[in-house]
């Protein structure tokens, strides 16, 4: 039976009058890949800092591998950690990095599995990283954690940077490291890549928790948006809800299982230029939640 590697119960940060986190609530289960997401703003960023250990909650607890990585941080040796932002030292080479962060983390590295992903992401590792383009960048950061044999990963819009075939890399290195045990959370903005990917998801807005559960039974929020030129503004289209007019352009956010039929009803009153993209998450979370308080 799983039991949770990651759990945050009833976290609140606040700074000064500001509430980052307001009674959230997370857990992650072994063996799994777990989604967290959220529009920016949201409170991502301060839960992964607080499960590094990096900012202590105003109340609630969080728990990475059964312990407060704060009052014990020799447990984050465990935990394999993607920042956002990638910063590296300008004047050493990505190897060079690598035996960095290998000492700083006090666990030594899996040599062989680095030099599969140094492979894999087609990386120069012996370029100095201030020659590195943003892409290489977060290839270092990514060849850096997936090498440690972590028993957590804590990824945080780990493919920013990354052309779609690196994503594509990403994708099967991280399922592998799912594959032989490891526990992932990862925040994204992609829902593509999180349907792809992800087990669980929780969908965290304005510091609380919005939406938990398996990707199933999420699938509801993925959505799409469409737009065309139409000749004319039919009475259907008209009614459909969250419809926009510009001049001739018709845009709308509907769910995916509404898509076939809005598109008949957008070529029945003469479209043109019709184009169907999955929505962004900030899309979804107007269409959801935008009537919320």
């Amino acid at each position: 039976m799983k039991h949770p590697v990651i759990e945050v119960t009833g976290l609140t940060k606040k700074f000064g009058t500001f509430r980052a986190l307001d009674n959230f609530t997370m857990s992650v289960e072994e063996g799994t890949i777990h989604g967290f997401l959220g529009p920016n703003g949201s409170g991502k960023s301060t839960t992964i800092r607080i499960l590094l250990g990096v900012l202590h909650p105003t109340s609630g607890t969080a728990r990475v591998l059964g312990k407060d990585p704060r009052r014990h941080p020799s447990i984050l040796r465990r935990v394999g950690y993607i920042p956002g932002d990638v910063a590296l030292w300008p004047t050493l080479t990505g190897r060079e990095v690598f035996r960095a962060l290998e000492s700083l983390r006090g666990r030594p590295t899996d040599r062989d599995r680095e030099e599969e992903l140094i492979e894999a992401f087609k990386l120069d590792p012996d370029k100095k990283t201030r020659d590195y383009s943003t892409g290489n960048r977060r290839k270092v950061s990514l060849v850096a954690a997936l090498s440690t044999g972590a028993d957590v990963f804590i990824l945080d819009e780990p493919t920013a940077g990354l052309d779609p075939l690196m994503e594509q890399v990403f994708v099967r290195e991280l399922t592998r490291e799912r594959d032989r045990g490891a526990t992932v959370l990862l925040s994204s903005h992609i829902m593509s890549e999180v349907e792809k990917l992800c087990d669980h998801v929780t969908i965290i807005r304005d510091g609380r928790a919005a939406e938990s559960g398996s990707v199933e039974k999420l699938r509801h929020l993925s959505a799409h948006e469409i737009t065309a030129r139409v000749s004319r503004e039919t009475s259907a289209l008209a009614a459909l809800p969250g419809a926009e007019w510009r001049d001739d352009t018709f845009r709308i956010t509907t769910a995916r299982d509404e898509v076939p039929r809005i598109l008949r009803l957008v070529l029945d009153a003469g479209g043109v230029d019709v184009t169907s993209t999955p929505a962004s998450l900030e899309d979804m979370f107007l269409q959801h939640y935008g009537d919320e308080s």
